[in-house]
């Protein structure tokens, strides 16, 4: 429940605006002259305000649209993310937003029209397909039901074929894609961890087999799926809970339909690193054996390297090689 919607003035009267607004006629409203003034204030607390988070309501001015970081993307050249929304619904201990923002308030940019323009730009520049992803600083479905950015997202490239969407995304509210024809340039990738990672770490996420049934759903109205297997957390019992997961979803899940996988693992900008151990010092994954290399905090190279070892022979046992792609 949202009891507190903070919004620029510049868009009090936009008709997105208004009708977030109605989905909670008894949150306190409170305008601000832009965004930055709620949202990047020092004197704030991640962790308590992920208890209660407020819903802040702005319009974006630049950098709609930014290349991928090096290794993300699924066999394309060309890839880029895009975010309408910053800050996610779930509480995954492991995410490294908590270390990227001073706030937990989820942060709503209103004029998805702007995004657009430049994805139409961006892919116009090449001959190129062009890959665009969301679900990099929040999850693409989980605030649909609020954000109603789905079906607008969905005519736009439903009407541009050569550029590409993927929707990455932990949760089960797939019915803005149900009440929509599957699109042969949309992906929607669901993102896994093992069933002991998930308990311990993946808080508020749907339950496991709700996501698969999800995908089922999604597979059998023709929508193409994604699995994403990242952060991979090392633990003593990593092959077992590896091929436990994956002998779970392909029971649902017909892995010759499947567009891609990829996996990559448990890594964070130092940083970040050190602040989320700030927000969370009795939190056991940051008691882990972890190392400083390549200005990241991760593991030990060679369990590192074993364990995506471990994740890729996993998966030969269900796809082809050419659609898992490591993110290194």
């Amino acid at each position: 429940m949202i009891h507190t919607i903070y919004i620029e003035e510049e868009i009090r009267d936009h008709p997105r605006t208004l009708r977030i607004c109605q989905r909670f006629p008894n949150a306190r409203t409170i305008y601000c002259e832009r965004y930055t003034s709620v949202f990047n204030n020092n004197s704030q607390n991640f962790r308590l305000q992920k208890k209660n988070p407020a819903l802040i309501l702005a319009k974006k001015h630049q950098k709609y649209v930014l290349p991928t970081p090096a290794g993300y993307g699924v066999g394309s050249e060309r890839n880029f993310y895009f975010s309408h929304m910053l800050n996610c619904l779930y509480d995954c201990r492991y995410c490294f937003l908590q270390g990227m923002y001073r706030s937990a308030n989820y942060l709503i940019f209103v004029n998805y029209e702007d995004f657009f323009e430049e994805i139409t730009n961006t892919a116009s520049a090449s001959t190129e397909d062009s890959w665009f992803f969301s679900g990099y600083d929040c999850d693409s479905l989980a605030m649909d039901p609020v954000t109603d950015f789905m079906p607008t997202a969905l005519e736009y490239f439903s009407n541009h074929p050569k550029s590409y969407l993927e929707i990455r995304t932990k949760s089960t509210q797939i019915r803005s894609l149900l009440n929509h024809e599957a699109m042969p340039n949309c992906v929607v990738a669901f993102s896994f961890s093992p069933n002991n990672t998930y308990k311990k770490l993946e808080h508020g996420v749907p339950d496991i087999n709700k996501r698969i049934r999800a995908m089922k759903k999604l597979q059998n109205n023709g929508w193409r799926l994604g699995l994403r297997l990242d952060p991979v957390i090392y633990s003593p019992t990593l092959q077992a809970d590896y091929e436990s997961l994956l002998e779970n979803i392909f029971q649902s899940i017909d892995a010759k339909l499947l567009h891609s996988v990829s996996y990559g693992m448990f890594r964070l900008p130092k940083p970040f690193y050190k602040k989320m151990i700030r927000l969370y010092p009795e939190e056991k994954l940051f008691s882990l054996p972890l190392t400083e290399h390549d200005a990241q905090v991760s593991f030990e190279q060679t369990t590192e390297l074993s364990s995506l070892e471990t994740v890729h022979t996993a998966l030969l046992k269900y796809v082809e090689e050419k659609i898992i792609f490591p993110c290194r």
